[in-house]
């Protein structure tokens, strides 16, 4: 276990030292854990974060939203997350280091993320006000689970092998070509 791991701490600490971290960590509750802290993602997981970004990209520049792929921070109740693909369309000025306000959330699954990512930020991310959909997306198949919210209710849509996920903030569908194209072939 690295010294960085479990260290309870505020956010305010936690901002100032992810600068001069070596590795990304996220924020749960007031600890710190630490992401990937011995490899980075497979090449499947850059590739399709990778396309589920490119797909989005020109639609959000169109409508003055703000799409982040890895790197930006979610600030979520007392938590800080890296979401694989976020977007944010809401007004107002963000925060130079997180979002607040996301309309869609993507994560991609990893071995090691997977249980956390369908449980735990399914949690997290569903009670974010502004969200509108919430994706989790395998890598090792064309197999997107799609949550989609309906008032104060979730929805859950799994789509497989071919066609699309609706990305209603934006006003339009990714096809699963989009998202696994070059990755994975339909079978």
């Amino acid at each position: 276990m690295t010294d960085s791991a479990f260290q309870a701490m505020s956010v305010e600490e936690y901002l100032r030292s992810e600068e001069s971290s070596p590795h990304k960590r996220e924020y749960v509750g007031g600890f710190v854990y630490p992401l990937h802290a011995h490899a980075g993602v497979s090449q499947p997981h850059s590739l399709i974060t990778g396309n589920i970004f490119a797909a989005l990209h020109p639609h959000a520049r169109r409508r003055g939203c703000r799409l982040h792929h890895t790197d930006m921070r979610l600030h979520v109740g007392h938590s800080m997350f890296y979401p694989d693909v976020m977007l944010a369309c809401g007004h107002g000025t963000p925060h130079d280091f997180y979002e607040t306000t996301p309309c869609l959330l993507a994560e991609v699954l990893s071995p090691s993320t997977a249980a956390n990512d369908r449980v735990g930020k399914y949690a997290m991310y569903t009670g974010i006000p502004t969200l509108q959909t919430y994706l989790i997306v395998e890598q090792a198949e064309r197999r997107v689970y799609e949550y989609q919210r309906a008032g104060e209710e979730w929805r859950l849509r799994e789509v497989a092998g071919d066609g699309e996920v609706g990305v209603p903030c934006l006003g339009l569908s990714l096809t699963l070509e989009d998202v696994y194209g070059g990755v994975i072939e339909p079978g």
